[in-house]
């Protein structure tokens, strides 16, 4: 029996583990692809914790999302580099944080040239979720008496995050000024040089914006009980838009105040929008290859896939991370 590498969680919040399991063979209606980098995502980390509602039977492989080579199918060429997405992944079935793995042919996708396979493997959900938050949820530009984006003040809650530096830079292409929510001066330092960073401990700073409300939108990947106050940072009749949650999964709102700040909160559910970020990611994915936007990645072996996770719930990941299989 050919063997292969998989990073397998045996137990819910357990860090999981390399083991030496079956290659995968493929069904009909489905290909193998040799797996080149595999994204490690909230949505694993998550899972992994057993705080998901739709839980795999232990152990399992992980991995939402990834990139390889394809080389078995019936439909798509061997040899062809593809982007794993869907079909579920990390789920419903084994993932992609493994040598290879079986994908069902309609959950593979082509990929531009030129993208490296680490950015390949983990570009969808930052470019995708952020294009989404700024143009369908915030519609960026055309809130209220906006009348364009260059009107809009957008503050970006985790801006050095793989989803909050995507967000600053779509909404710099499209001629926003942009405040930059950062935990420390090293990522304060990464952001581009006409963002302004607030570091999250500045409370002189964060006094002032809470006091003048000059940002017309918040998009926020934080979360926590912070998030209440970073809305307070919004003028009237602006909006906040929730993406992710690394600083906490709950929020208290005192509801009389809430009201008085009359700012509207709106949640990005990627779940429910598949479809719109396909085409999103078609279209935006060529100004990756062509270097005009950027995901900043940091790989990461598999016998080091516990310390990705670690890094990935504290928040102090450089951008996304990615497991990149090694040679045996």
């Amino acid at each position: 029996m050919t063997t292969m590498r998989a990073v397998r969680v045996h137990g819910w919040g357990a860090p999981p583990t390399v083991d030496l399991v079956p290659r995968p063979r493929r069904a009909e209606g489905e290909s193998l692809v040799r797996v080149e980098a595999a994204a490690v995502s909230h949505l694993d980390l998550t899972v992994a914790g057993g705080r998901f509602d739709l839980r795999p039977a232990l152990p399992y492989v992980g991995g939402t999302g990834g990139c390889g080579v394809v080389v078995e199918s019936d439909t798509v060429p061997v040899g062809e580099r593809v982007l794993l997405r869907g079909g579920g992944l990390g789920l419903k079935r084994d993932g992609t944080w493994a040598e290879y793995v079986a994908v069902p042919d309609r959950n593979l996708s082509g990929l531009p040239h030129g993208l490296a396979p680490e950015v390949a493997a983990t570009f969808f959900t930052p470019l995708t979720t952020a294009a989404a938050a700024l143009r369908h949820v915030a519609r960026l530009g055309e809130w209220g008496d906006v009348e364009s984006a260059a009107d809009e003040l957008v503050v970006v809650g985790g801006a050095a995050g793989g989803v909050g530096s995507m967000v600053v830079q779509l909404a710099l292409r499209e001629g926003a000024e942009v405040i930059g929510v950062v935990a420390d001066e090293e990522q304060a330092a990464s952001l581009p040089a006409d963002v302004e960073p607030v570091v999250s401990t500045d409370a002189a700073r964060a006094a002032e914006l809470a006091r003048d409300r000059p940002a017309s939108l918040l998009v926020d990947t934080l979360g926590g009980p912070g998030l209440g106050a970073r809305c307070g940072w919004v003028r009237p009749g602006g909006r906040a838009v929730s993406i992710g949650y690394v600083a906490g999964t709950e929020l208290s709102l005192d509801l009389p105040n809430w009201l008085l700040q009359d700012v509207a909160l709106l949640p990005v559910n990627m779940i429910r929008r598949d479809r719109e970020a396909r085409e999103l990611a078609a279209e935006l994915a060529p100004l990756l290859a062509a270097g005009q936007l950027a995901v900043d990645v940091e790989p990461f072996g598999f016998e080091d896939s516990g310390r990705a996770l670690e890094l990935l719930g504290s928040g102090k990941l450089r951008g996304r991370a990615v497991l990149v299989p090694r040679e045996r």
